[in-house]
């Protein structure tokens, strides 16, 4: 009784944080993803009438650090409950052939999108500002590009900086100053 409460346990604590469901796509979903008609403008308009920030995720199939994100990160309680309460977030697919109306007007599929766009990795977030001047592509108008799978604590601080719109401070505390100003309170015990 003792080794398979013992096994139990072992499989428990190897286990990622959360499982995350895959798409017939192949890409992961979660309850803060929206399934829209792929028209930017509009998924803007909606993100803004919900008082929420558009966040434009690209990820392919078979993308292990998409996987380690969706595992390791996007499941803690904190972030996806911020993610979920603050953005309107908007999946597309590196290699998808769902056409997309990118905010300048142009219909392209997400492939060609994520090539106009000159994105290369997978997960990559694009975090949009609530106006996009007219003829700008997301790239373009883009408060924040994060690119890449990052740990916990630097993704929240993301979210958190775009979110509190720091981007707007004048360069008072660009990203990179405020998740150094963030570690550091963690680490005295000063964030929240």
């Amino acid at each position: 009784m003792k080794r398979l409460f013992a096994l139990f346990l072992a499989l428990i604590i190897a286990s990622p944080l959360g499982a995350a469901d895959i798409g017939d796509d192949g890409l992961h979903k979660t309850d803060w993803m929206r399934d829209t008609f792929k028209d930017l403008a509009e998924d803007l308009a909606e993100a803004n009438s919900e008082g929420k920030r558009l966040a434009l995720i690209f990820e392919q199939r078979g993308c292990i650090y998409c996987t380690k994100m969706h595992e390791e990160v996007f499941p803690r309680p904190e972030l996806a409950d911020y993610i979920r309460e603050n953005f309107f977030v908007v999946q597309l697919n590196l290699h998808g052939d769902v056409d997309v109306t990118d905010f300048d007007g142009d219909i392209l599929s997400e492939k060609a999108l994520a090539r106009k766009w000159g994105l290369l990795f997978t997960p990559t977030i694009l975090f949009m500002p609530q106006d996009v001047p007219d003829g700008r592509s997301a790239t373009q108008a883009a408060v924040a590009v994060m690119p890449g799978a990052f740990e916990f604590f630097t993704t929240i601080d993301m979210f958190t900086w775009v979110n509190e719109e720091r981007y707007l401070l004048d360069n008072e505390e660009d990203f990179q100053r405020y998740h150094a100003r963030r570690i550091n309170e963690r680490r005295d015990g000063q964030a929240n």
